[in-house]
């Protein structure tokens, strides 16, 4: 069954979701370079994109709500996170095979 676009931003949330439950871990930090980079290197992100990330990851009581947030901004944000690599792949595969 080919996967459509609901469950891309389904898949996306759930990963986020994971994600805010590891903030205090070093997470947040890694997040937080890679959007400095982005900023500092004119990319690969949209300028406005990685700015807006660093408005967010600024305020981590708010990241944890927004990370979730089903909303047309965080659809677009989440398609270009900050937060590769913060599940191992084995996670990932899971978290796959459970949002269908």
């Amino acid at each position: 069954m080919p996967q459509d676009h609901r469950t891309a931003e389904l898949r996306s949330i759930a990963f986020h979701r994971l994600v805010a439950e590891r903030l205090e871990h070093g997470v947040l930090e890694e997040a937080s370079e890679r959007a400095e980079r982005w900023i500092a290197d004119g990319g690969p992100v949209h300028a406005a994109a990685a700015i807006r990330w660093r408005e967010l990851l600024a305020d981590p009581h708010n990241l944890r709500r927004k990370l979730v947030e089903d909303s047309e901004e965080m659809r677009d944000l989440r398609q270009n996170t900050p937060f590769a690599g913060a599940l191992t792949d084995h996670e990932r595969w899971q978290l796959i095979s459970q949002v269908r």
